[in-house]
């Protein structure tokens, strides 16, 4: 009887745990952006070779809501503070050289692509931009960015589909490399997806 009393206890530990992980957000799958290509879908995607785990879960940059004010520390941005998604994070891709960059014209509308392996109900999607002569030798961190967004998509708690776009005017006055990051914040779960992309001006 006791054998049996101390299975139960387990079973019902594990099926505890797993409600509360499904509660809080915890569960797999998530988003990441494409247009422009992200640095987790260049590694997702091949065109970007030795990036860890990352390459199996482009969706899942997933950390703290609150960006700018709080969210991940400066340096951890574009892994959303994921040790083990830090290649994200390098201001050169894993091997060295430069990370691939998409051509961009500043002043003009740009449609916004996200792919989702989960639609969590939703509070915004944000994009920052780095500013001009920003730092490009370390990892990012806020004092490289304009900490205001240059696009707000409202989406009032809403679920997206498998696949949203949406257009917003870059920035002007921009020229050469520069990285937009683009928030993804959670309506129901304290965090928010990060997604780092290169861009050429």
């Amino acid at each position: 009887m006791r054998k049996r009393t101390k299975i139960s206890a387990v079973v019902l530990g594990v099926a505890t745990a797993g409600a509360f992980a499904l509660s809080t957000g915890g569960a797999s799958g998530h988003g990441y952006t494409d247009l422009p290509i992200s640095r987790q879908k260049l590694c997702a995607n091949g065109t970007v070779a030795n990036c860890g785990d990352i390459q199996w879960e482009p969706q899942s940059v997933e950390g703290p809501k609150g960006f700018p004010a709080s969210g991940p520390a400066d340096g951890q941005l574009c892994n959303g503070g994921v040790s083990r998604f830090a290649q994200l994070s390098s201001p050169t891709k894993p091997g060295g050289g430069a990370w691939p960059t998409t051509k961009v014209t500043g002043g003009q509308s740009y449609t916004f692509r996200w792919q989702f392996t989960a639609m969590h109900a939703t509070t915004d999607f944000k994009y920052y931009v780095t500013k001009a002569g920003w730092n490009q030798n370390h990892a990012l961190a806020r004092s490289d960015l304009n900490t205001t967004p240059f696009l707000t998509v409202p989406y009032n708690g809403q679920r997206p589909p498998a696949t949203l776009s949406h257009s917003g005017t870059l920035p002007s006055g921009l020229s050469g490399h520069h990285v937009i990051l683009a928030v993804w914040t959670i309506a129901d779960t304290g965090n928010a997806f990060y997604a780092c992309s290169d861009v050429m001006f």
